[in-house]
């Protein structure tokens, strides 16, 4: 058996003894610029390629023995990274850019709410000018029908006044008139019997 397989072996063996802990849950690759991966669950075995910090990855098992985990990357690989370098959390590389749009997202959520206030407040400050423009013109017109109300008042006592006055000129008028019927008929109770001639008294002797 040459140096090869026995070392092949010895692996092999090495690693079925260690313990082996089974998952299949979501890591990250941490915060670092990058780090490498292994064909197997320890430093003994070869560099098989590197991942980017923030890389999503799928945790199938773990080393307890060594503390390597075995992951399969986005590309579907299966090799070994050390523990250490794998996070629950997205890496802020990862975050950066959501964050960001939550940013963005909220900042347009705060302009659309302060040109709607801009815009109701706008609407109000129309509805309100409104609103005094029509209380300045009920107030006009309840003094033009006050004015109109004291023109028509002095119209009437003006007609009030006038009729008192035709009033008196008409009893005037009747007093006059029956007091020249009176006259007339006691002047006419003084002429008349001076106007009738009377019968002479011969007359009436000799019947």
């Amino acid at each position: 058996m040459n140096k090869i397989t026995r070392t092949g072996i010895f692996l092999l063996a090495f690693t079925g003894l260690a313990p082996v802990v089974h998952a299949d849950t979501t890591r990250y690759i941490s915060d670092e610029l990058s780090t490498w991966v292994r064909s197997g669950p320890g430093d003994q075995y070869r560099l098989v390629g590197k991942l980017n910090a923030g890389d999503q990855v799928t945790l199938l098992q773990t080393n307890q023995d060594t503390h390597y985990a075995e992951i399969r990357d986005g590309q579907g690989r299966t090799n070994w990274i050390p523990l250490s370098q794998l996070s629950d959390s997205p890496s802020l590389r990862t975050q950066v850019p959501q964050l960001q749009q939550q940013v963005k997202v909220l900042t347009d959520k705060l302009a659309n709410i302060d040109n709607s206030w801009n815009q109701r407040t706008a609407d109000m400050q129309k509805k309100v000018a409104g609103s005094d423009d029509a209380i300045n013109a009920l107030k006009q017109e309840n003094q033009n029908l006050k004015n109109q109300l004291i023109v028509a008042q002095k119209k009437v006592n003006a007609a009030n006044v006038q009729l008192d006055d035709k009033q008196r000129a008409i009893i005037m008028q009747w007093f006059m008139y029956g007091g020249g019927v009176l006259g007339i008929g006691l002047l006419l109770g003084l002429l008349l019997p001076h106007m009738i001639p009377r019968r002479k008294k011969s007359d009436r002797w000799m019947r």
